[in-house]
């Protein structure tokens, strides 16, 4: 007879409880991992991970997976999530990209949704080129209040703007598809708060650090 010893939970790493639970969920092709499946094919002990993250939510969203299906979710926060998605990228996004934590949903709360990821990229982007109703906002100049646009854009907007400029920042040309982590944003041309205007005219995509550095070159003047 042969003695072995049983593992150690206290010396499990964090790191190793968090793979164990990605890994049944592949196994068992579940985005949002039971606990009655983890502890029939686990490694460890359901206790066990309950004991190192709180809860057995806070582990299953460490491990970035969801931790439970969210329902009625309203098409305009699935439509967000994916917009922010595809900025970050500077392109479409490909059916194994759609998940935690890249995005806030996973690519089948869309198919239940919209009935296949390719229905979904349809509504998405019929949704973003439609004509969106940009809110006035009443400004008062020189003792005279008028109305003029908001001074955020709105999605359909900014959507619009970052397709027109195709994903580059239009003063050094720098795009998250060629170059991971550069982050693109939706600048005025003309300052709104110089009177400018909140429509494609006079929006530009900039990445941060232009921005940044357009915005320090006003500070200057």
């Amino acid at each position: 007879m042969q003695f072995e010893l049983s593992h150690d939970r206290r010396n499990i790493s964090d790191s190793d409880l968090l793979s164990d639970l990605r890994r049944v969920a592949s196994e068992h092709s579940e985005q949002q991992v039971k606990q009655r499946t983890y502890e029939d094919h686990g490694k460890y002990g359901v206790t066990t991970v309950i004991r190192r993250f709180g809860t057995w939510n806070a582990a299953v969203e460490a491990a970035g997976l969801e931790t439970t299906v969210e329902r009625n979710i309203p098409d305009e926060k699935l439509f967000s999530a994916l917009y922010d998605l595809w900025v970050s990228l500077g392109r479409q996004p490909s059916y194994s990209e759609v998940q935690k934590p890249a995005c806030l949903f996973h690519v089948a709360t869309y198919e239940r949704r919209f009935g296949s990821w390719r229905q979904a990229l349809e509504v998405f982007v019929s949704y973003a080129n439609s004509e969106g109703m940009a809110s006035p906002e009443a400004v008062e100049t020189t003792g005279v209040v008028s109305s003029r646009t908001t001074r955020c854009p709105d999605l359909r907007l900014r959507f619009k703007v970052l397709q027109r400029d195709r994903f580059r920042c239009c003063a050094c040309g720098a795009s998250p598809s060629v170059t991971p982590g550069v982050v693109l944003e939706v600048d005025h041309i003309k300052p709104w708060s110089k009177g400018g205007e909140t429509n494609i005219d006079n929006l530009q995509t900039l990445c941060a650090a232009c921005n940044q550095g357009k915005t320090n070159h006003h500070e200057e003047q």
